[in-house]
C-alpha cells in the first residue's frame, strides 16, 4: 500500500507539479487548494504526511500547522511546509512547529528526501 500524502497550496501549477511528480514516486495524492476543508480532509484520507504552502489566499499555513499539530490525534501527523518568502528555520523551535520546512524554489530531488525522512521517523 502506497503512503498517502495530502499536498495543501493555493497555486495550480504547483499543485499540479507537485502531484504529478509525488505521484510518479508512489505516492497516493489528494491536493487541496484551500485550507478550509483540510481537517475533514485528514479525517476521510488519512494522510502519511501533509505539505502544505505558508502564504495561502485567505489563510496562514503556519496557523494551519499548529492548528494541526494541538490536536492530540493529530500530533505525530508529519508537517512540511513550503515558502517562497518566508524563513521558517525560526518556526522549527516554536509551539505547533512544523516537522520540516522548504524554500522556495526547491529541487524535487531535496523534496523527496525530506519526505522520505519524516515518513521514516
Amino acid at each position: 500500500m502506497s503512503q498517502k500524502i495530502l499536498i495543501l497550496d493555493d497555486d495550480t501549477d504547483l499543485l499540479t507539479i507537485l502531484t504529478m511528480l509525488l505521484e510518479d514516486s508512489g505516492y497516493e495524492i489528494l491536493a487541496l487548494k484551500s485550507g478550509e476543508e483540510i481537517f475533514e480532509s485528514i479525517r476521510i484520507f488519512h494522510p502519511d504526511l501533509v505539505l502544505m504552502d505558508v502564504m495561502l489566499a485567505n489563510m496562514d499555513g503556519r496557523v494551519i500547522c499548529r492548528s494541526i499539530k494541538e490536536r492530540q490525534e493529530l500530533q505525530t501527523l508529519p508537517v512540511i511546509l513550503i515558502s517562497g518568502s518566508h524563513n521558517l528555520a525560526q518556526t522549527l523551535q516554536q509551539h505547533g512547529a512544523p516537522n520540516d520546512y522548504l524554500s522556495k524554489p526547491f529541487d524535487i530531488k531535496f523534496l523527496l528526501e525530506k519526505i522520505e525522512k519524516q515518513l521514516a521517523a
